[in-house]
Formats: structure tokens, C-alpha cells, sequence
């Protein structure tokens, strides 16, 4: 029954490996929360993870919608899932958030798109829990800390807006149908229930890292004076010398809450 073949558009690779299935679901965080999927292809995962929770899929490709109506029937007429046929960048525009109350996030995300998934999961106040996989080198720059070489705006949101963020494990190119040419990886985040991405700050990061090689002072040039450069050096200690990739995410925060004060 299941003759879909992956579409290139969607970027799609399903999983088919029923041991890194069962890896997946063993990392679930065992709690109350509900549980949202994107993107559950023809259901692997989700006739694993629905025999836990109720749960709620996004899926934009009609095709698969079709499938997963066919298979899940008795699930959805249960109403133990609800399947929706649209783009969660569409919902998370429309509705801010992909659930009403707490709810863990699993997802089998194409290259292209799940850097800015992850970023809207971040954004959304009811998301808790993060278990994604992802291109291997997307979940290094999510985990990387100061002074690594993945370092970037991405692994310093993280560190501000979480309390745990790791990569569980990889996933070879040959548990997919069709195979990949890159390696996946399964990744963690735990976010703070109590913090708040700051669009503004993710701006502000943006800059710094402009030209992650040259001195950071020269960066933010493009959006400060070099009097106000100076000054904030000064009061927080430090190097004119420093790089992007050396300098702390809570100095980067302390940063961003002195240009935000000088704005006012």
C-alpha cells in the first residue's frame, strides 16, 4: 500500500530503521506533556509514539496525508491523534503556538527548513521539550559552546534559552529510504519554561557573527559607534582583541542588555 516515493521538494528521507525508531522513542522524556510531530512521513515513528500519548501531526504533503488518514483511522477516529494538512510555518504564524498547553516537540526535519523549526519551537512558550534529528552539522552549531569551532548565534540562544541541549546519538545514511548524503543526528533541548527568545537579541547576535573570523569590535561596527563599543569593552572587561567564537553567551546577554539600554 505504501508507494509514495519521496519527494525532493519536501526534502524528504524517510526512516525506515526500526532500531533507531526504538532508539528515538527511548529518549522521550517520560512526563505529562502532550505531543506534537512535524512532518510524520508514513507514520514509522508516529504508530510507535502514539501507543503512549495523544498526540497532534503536521504534514504538508497531500499525498502522505492520504496514507496516514488510511492508517491511523481508528487512532484519529479515537481521537487519540489529529492529523493536520498544512505547513507548521503557516500554523506557528497563525496560532503563535502548535498546541494549547505543555507539549514536547519530536520531528524528522529536512535539512533546509530545520534550523528555523527549531528557532519557532524555541519561540513558542508552550514548547518544552526539543527531540529533533537533523543534518549532523546543524546539531553541532544548536550544542557548540564558546570557543569551539561550530560557535555561533545558534549555540548561544540555546545555552540562554535552555536548561539541557545535547546530541543523543547519529544516524547513518542507510536508515533512510532514500538514503541521504549526510549523516543525522538525534538532537536534545530542554528548554527553560521560564525564558523568552528576544527577537531583537537574535538581531544583535546576527551582527557580532557577520564575519565570524574578523574582531568582533569590527562586526559591530555595523550597528554601534566605536565610542559605544569602547565603553561597553570597558565595563564588561573585554579584549579588543576577542573574536565572535570567545566571547561567553551570558557576555554576549550582558552585551545586548547594555546596547538595549542605551537605545532608551
Amino acid at each position: 500500500m505504501e508507494k509514495v516515493k519521496a519527494k525532493k521538494k519536501y526534502g524528504q528521507n524517510f526512516l525506515r530503521d526500526t532500531t533507531i525508531l526504538d532508539k528515538i522513542i527511548q529518549s522521550m522524556p517520560n512526563n505529562n506533556n502532550y505531543m506534537v510531530e512535524i512532518g510524520p512521513g508514513l507514520g514509522d515513528l508516529t504508530k510507535n509514539l502514539v501507543k503512549y500519548k495523544d498526540m497532534t501531526a503536521y504534514e504538508v504533503d497531500t499525498d502522505l496525508i492520504s496514507v496516514l488518514k488510511s492508517k491511523f483511522a481508528i487512532q484519529i477516529e479515537e481521537g487519540k491523534l489529529k492529523l493536520i494538512h498544512t505547513d507548521v510555518l503557516v500554523a506557528w504564524d497563525k496560532q503563535k503556538t502548535l498546541h494549547d498547553g505543555k507539549y514536547d516537540l519530536i520531528a524528522n526535519l529536512p535539512y533546509y527548513i530545520a534550523t528555523n523549526i527549531i528557532l519557532r519551537a524555541f519561540e513558542d512558550k508552550n514548547c518544552e521539550h526539543i527531540i529533533v534529528m537533523v543534518q549532523k552539522e546543524v546539531a553541532e552549531k544548536f550544542t557548540a559552546k564558546v570557543n569551539d569551532k561550530d560557535y555561533s548565534s545558534l549555540g548561544i540562544i540555546t545555552e540562554l534559552i535552555s536548561v539541557d541541549s545535547k546530541i543523543l546519538f547519529d544516524v547513518p545514511p542507510e536508515s533512510f529510504d532514500p538514503p541521504p548524503k549526510i549523516i543525522s543526528s538525534i538532537l536534545y533541548i530542554k528548554k527553560d519554561m521560564d525564558k523568552y527568545l528576544d527577537k531583537d537579541f537574535n538581531k544583535f547576535l546576527k551582527a557580532c557573527f557577520v564575519q565570524p573570523r574578523k574582531k568582533l569590535s569590527k562586526n559591530l561596527t555595523s550597528v554601534l559607534s566605536k565610542d559605544t563599543i569602547f565603553e561597553i569593552y570597558k565595563e564588561l572587561n573585554i579584549n579588543d582583541n576577542v573574536r565572535p567564537h570567545e566571547v561567553s553567551s551570558s557576555l554576549y546577554s550582558q552585551m545586548h542588555t547594555r546596547v538595549k539600554d542605551g537605545r532608551n
